[in-house]
């Protein structure tokens, strides 16, 4: 694995850690992850300095490598148990599967930004991470790899989309943004029979909009 790893870096990822549980994030499993995960190489050079900042920043393509707290509040919603089969909706860059795998997921990653996807797909298994990454409407989710133990979109959708409440295995989790262009609030959806969920609300957010299709560059 190449990290370019200082122990600044891993000064810089105890204090993010530390702020995370100030801020209420309790699973420890997630935090550990976190705390792991070497952020600075998702980032360009020029947000070397902020890498470990608890702040969303720009990626290209017109989006962003999400706030820490975003990505443990997800995570920690979704209640990853080691071997879970997890969709994530909206790869980005990649920093969000990096902190699943590191909890002992098997996560399938799509990402409808072509430019984001051929970065990605190429450069987390050089830093030692290996999801199965693809190109493709993430409103459609993976229907030939369902279900899924775990669904994870990190992206604001209206509405919650029924193809990927369908690839949910029953006693699975969907978290997921819910509302319109300038606020969202998280949604944790369980599955509790073949045509029955529960919908649970935990707080507001605001993310780039879900938007269905692909993008060729």
């Amino acid at each position: 694995m190449v990290t370019n790893e200082t122990p600044r870096h891993q000064g810089m990822r105890k204090k993010l850690i530390d702020g995370l549980k100030i801020k209420g994030i309790r699973n420890e499993k997630v935090l550990e992850a976190i705390g792991k995960v070497p952020r600075h190489l998702f980032m360009e050079s020029t947000f070397i300095q902020f890498a470990y900042k608890d702040q969303a920043f720009p990626i290209g393509a017109g989006q962003t490598i999400s706030q820490p707290y975003t990505v443990a509040v997800q995570t920690q919603l979704l209640e990853i148990e080691k071997g879970d089969k997890v969709l994530e909706v909206g790869t980005g860059s990649g920093y969000q599967a990096a902190v699943l795998l590191e909890m002992g997921a098997k996560v399938f990653t799509i990402e409808r930004q072509k430019e984001l996807y051929m970065k990605v797909h190429k450069f987390l298994p050089e830093i030692g991470y290996n999801p199965a990454c693809f190109f493709g409407d993430g409103y459609k989710g993976l229907p030939n790899f369902a279900p899924f133990d775990k669904i994870i979109v990190t992206a604001g959708a209206t509405s919650v989309p029924e193809d990927l409440k369908e690839q949910l295995a029953v006693n699975g989790r969907l978290v997921i943004p819910v509302g319109n262009e300038h606020r969202q609030e998280m949604t944790v959806i369980t599955r509790i029979s073949e045509n029955e969920f529960r919908n649970e609300k935990h707080g507001d957010f605001v993310f780039v909009p879900l938007l269905k299709g692909t993008v060729n560059f």
